[in-house]
């Protein structure tokens, strides 16, 4: 799910080529290197010669590598054009905003002629067969994007706003993961990229659009009723209701994505009332108090269940 060497589009894979082309080269060169110390430990005196003779040192030692590597460099800046192409600059291409944040994502889907925009958080659904320009900018520190399997890393700097265009040729669900030391949890900041067929992604589109659903029963509807008794609301926004903050996670379809606490745990009900009760436990540093003290066992629960139902 995050390897260089699995790729799932085309940027990626050139990218995949190349590395194979690099790991291949040095296991050549570094199998000759061998040889040639074996042939200087043991081979006759004619051998050793050889290989110690000034024709042999500069056509070894000087010759092979500048020609090899001066392939090589030309080789690299042209797979560098190549997957570093012009971002389109039409009203019709596909965009999406990513927010690196201490430590989650904020993923924004602008209006477009299908339907309004909307907030997300720790996943990047993309439909399959299409270039995606992904615009990265960071809401406090330096984090970075990478994608192995789409593309190389792209750095997200507070104040400027960077672009990547990536394309998915097949379905599936790709790990992503912040390479930029960013704070104390770092390497817990995952994320997961959704590619899915075309008719796919709209009827995603479509269901995200929509405001969050109202309980279904009495136990759901006291869960929602907890959630703004205990000030989830200050940080959390949840369309169709009166919580509207921008200081954590939009939590309108939380029940559908893969994971929580970005890429740290999977999503259901049990660890949605583990992260409740315990986020400063189970990930230090973040911005989400443990609430714990604060709900009693029903509570919880109930809280959890809620947020499940929304999806």
């Amino acid at each position: 799910m995050q390897s260089v060497l699995s790729p799932a589009g085309p940027y990626g894979a050139q990218i995949a080529q190349l590395t194979w082309l690099l790991f291949g080269g040095g296991a050549v060169i570094f199998g000759a290197v061998l040889l040639f110390l074996l042939v200087a430990l043991l081979a006759g005196p004619r051998s050793r010669a050889t290989l110690g003779s000034r024709r042999f040192v500069l056509a070894a030692g000087v010759g092979f590598p500048v020609a090899v590597l001066g392939l090589l460099l030309v080789h690299i800046l042209l797979v560098g054009r190549a997957v570093s192409l012009p971002v389109p600059g039409d009203a019709q291409a596909l965009r999406i905003e990513m927010i690196g944040r201490q430590f989650w994502w904020e993923v924004r889907y602008p209006e477009t002629e299908s339907g309004a925009g909307f907030v997300t958080a720790n996943e990047v659904h993309i439909p399959v067969g299409r270039d995606v320009v992904l615009e990265v900018a960071s809401g406090d520190v330096i984090h970075s994007v990478w994608i192995p399997a789409l593309h190389g890393k792209i750095d997200m700097i507070p104040g400027r706003v960077n672009r990547r265009v990536i394309r998915a040729d097949r379905p599936g669900v790709m790990r992503g993961q912040c390479t930029e030391y960013c704070g104390v949890q770092h390497a817990l900041m995952a994320f997961f990229v959704v590619a899915r067929t075309p008719q796919e992604y709209e009827d995603w589109l479509q269901r995200q659009r929509r405001p969050a659903a109202e309980p279904e029963d009495e136990f759901l509807a006291m869960g929602r009723r907890v959630f703004g008794e205990v000030g989830c609301g200050a940080c959390h926004a949840v369309r169709g209701t009166e919580w509207t903050a921008r200081l954590g996670p939009d939590l309108t379809h939380v029940g559908s994505r893969l994971s929580l606490a970005a890429g740290a745990l999977d999503n259901h009900r049990g660890t949605l009332a583990g992260w409740i009760a315990g986020a400063q436990d189970l990930k230090p540093g973040n911005a989400m108090p443990s609430f714990a003290a604060a709900l009693d066992g029903p509570e919880l629960r109930a809280v959890a269940a809620w947020l499940e139902s929304l999806k």
